[in-house]
């Protein structure tokens, strides 16, 4: 059995491909018409018979079997050749293919094949083809029950992974479901919002009426061409299927059915991926999780339940955070530094807009606020000096994969500084001067490199509004200080 991966990239002679393009429509063309080397309609010898006495010569039956194998596996070899010249939608119409007809003659190991059809639902996640995903993964799922229950027809010298991989391998499909639900959700987000990142209740109704019109037609004449297996396997697969849905969720009630299949296979994939002996792993996965909390508090109307959710993300995220090891786990203490400041923020956003529906604010609102901020800049500063070097001078020119955290930390500390709240108008001038000088920051750099713009342009153009505005407001300020001395 092949170890069928779109991802590999074999050496190819040059020229090869062009030829071994031409193959399926070959072989298939001198089958069924009858030519050289299939007269009569028959299957063609198989090149081991002209090495055998007449008596031993293979029957049809078996001729057309080794027939139908050499055109599988000459389309599995197609599918790499399609990926080395990067002509990727080629490379998938191919292992699609390969799967397909690897069902149809039962050439195949139940957990490769699975892994394969996996593999392949990510690439059509990459285009937003959510039906083709779903089926691949749903295939996989039903395939994979099979391990260990299905002969093969492959080669007898090949052999099926050992038992005590089926763990792992059950693991990366569940993997590959939670990137399914994610993806369903944060692609239906994009739809969804306004440009401020909000629901727009007007587009969601414009969806759901067009959903109504087009979504059954359209997956009715998709799915004929994507459908694996017979017709057993088939019924296995679809009731898999209707399992999650594949059309974008409008509402919070449909969020939460993809999410709650999502957070399921969160469960199964960390019960092989565990932080002991699986590091980076189990910290994707909880990342995953984090992100189907995030994506799910989109849909959610009420902000104090939205809070409970990033409150969700915040505890199973801190932990990880503060087991890890800097010196061998920087780049991750980094992603999980920028992951936990934005989500103290977008926590201490939805509390001051709870506070603003209120007549006046108490205290222990005003004290929320302010502790949610300062967990905010917390983690946003520890981001920012895991970049200074050993002697802790944060650096002149930032590299590219860093700018736009960096630029946007800064922006967010600046902003959180205007947003705490005090009765002490000195500390409040202090919070303003810090306010300003993060915003600043973020101003010269782009006017000392230009191409920086890019990156934040938004926030640039916010932060130039505060330079400006800033330092009347805090004239303002001393002038009311004064007065009262």
């Amino acid at each position: 059995m092949f170890n069928f991966d779109i991802y590999t990239q074999p050496q190819l002679p040059h020229g090869f491909q062009k030829h071994l393009a031409l193959a399926p429509a070959i072989m298939k063309y001198k089958w069924y018409n009858g030519l050289k080397c299939c007269q009569d309609g028959n299957p063609p010898l198989d090149p081991s018979e002209h090495f055998m006495a007449e008596e031993e010569k293979l029957t049809d039956q078996e001729r057309s079997k080794r027939f139908e194998k050499a055109y599988t596996h000459t389309l599995y070899y197609l599918a790499q050749v399609y990926q080395h010249l990067e002509m990727i939608e080629k490379a998938a119409q191919y292992c699609h293919t390969t799967l397909k007809r690897q069902l149809e003659y039962c050439g195949y190991y139940p957990v490769e094949w699975a892994r394969n059809a996996a593999t392949l639902s990510q690439y059509y996640l990459s285009k937003e083809c959510f039906m083709e995903a779903r089926h691949c993964l749903a295939a996989a799922s039903v395939i994979f029950s099979q391990a260990g229950q299905v002969p093969s027809a492959e080669d007898s010298d090949e052999t099926e992974p050992d038992q005590q991989d089926l763990p792992e391998r059950k693991a990366e499909i569940a993997r590959c479901w939670i990137k399914y639900c994610l993806n369903l959700l944060q692609s239906a987000r994009k739809l969804l919002e306004d440009n401020i990142g909000e629901l727009d209740p007007d587009r969601q109704l414009e969806l759901k009426a067009q959903r109504k019109k087009e979504e059954d037609e359209k997956e009715k004449g998709r799915k004929k061409a994507v459908l694996f297996g017979t017709s057993d396997i088939c019924d296995s697969v679809l009731a898999m299927e209707e399992k999650v849905s594949s059309v974008y969720p409008l509402d919070f009630q449909e969020a939460r059915e993809v999410f709650l299949v999502g957070q399921n296979y969160v469960q199964e994939a960390k019960e092989f991926f565990q932080v002991d002996g699986y590091v980076t792993d189990h910290i994707e996965i909880v990342q995953d999780h984090s992100a189907l909390f995030k994506v799910l508090a989109f849909f959610e109307e009420d902000y104090e339940r939205r809070c409970k959710m990033h409150k969700r993300r915040i505890d199973m995220l801190e932990p990880i955070y503060t087991d890890l090891n800097p010196q061998y786990y920087l780049l991750v203490r980094r992603q999980l530094q920028c992951e936990l400041a934005d989500t103290y923020y977008e926590m201490m956003d939805l509390k001051v807009a709870i506070g603003n529906r209120l007549e006046k604010l108490d205290s222990h609102t005003v004290k929320k606020i302010n502790s949610l901020a300062q967990f905010a800049i917390k983690y946003y500063e520890l981001f920012l000096d895991s970049l200074r070097n050993p002697d802790k001078v944060f650096p002149e020119k930032l590299e590219e994969d860093v700018l736009r955290p960096a630029m946007v930390a800064k922006f967010h500390i600046a902003r959180l500084y205007g947003k705490l709240i005090t009765s002490d108008s000195k500390k409040q001038l202090e919070n303003m001067q810090t306010s300003l000088e993060y915003y600043t920051f973020l101003v010269d750099y782009c006017e000392k490199y230009p191409d920086a713009v890019p990156a934040v342009e938004t926030e640039l153009e916010l932060s130039k509004e505060m330079v400006n505005l800033l330092p009347a407001s805090m004239e303002r300020l001393r002038a009311k200080v004064s007065s009262f001395v």
